[in-house]
């Protein structure tokens, strides 16, 4: 089977805890939301209800625009800025596993 190894590129990447963590967002106050990283909000998906990913309510989790729709952010989440500009989350386990400091 072909294996291959990940290019060494430097990326951006900030992690992101709660709305206005983000460079990008700006100033936020508590009823407005970041520009980056905007309030996770689904018709389909209650306020209250737990995220099977990290087990939070969905209240305190973020949402990224992105041209396939979007992108859940559970707090704890690397929000990384890809080579063509492309905004995605990424879990810190995985994160940790893939990437090492730029001094």
């Amino acid at each position: 089977m072909p294996r291959f190894q990940k290019r060494a590129i430097i990326i951006e990447a900030h992690q992101w805890f709660k709305n206005g963590d983000h460079p990008q967002d700006g100033q936020v106050g508590p009823k407005q939301e970041g520009r980056m990283v905007r309030y996770f909000r689904r018709p389909n998906v209650p306020d209250d209800s737990l995220c099977g990913e990290c087990g939070q309510r969905f209240i305190v989790h973020g949402w990224i625009d992105t041209k396939e729709d979007g992108h859940r952010v559970c707090p704890g989440d690397w929000i990384i800025t890809g080579v063509k500009g492309e905004v995605y989350p990424c879990k810190p386990d995985v994160f940790a596993a893939s990437y090492d400091p730029v001094p």
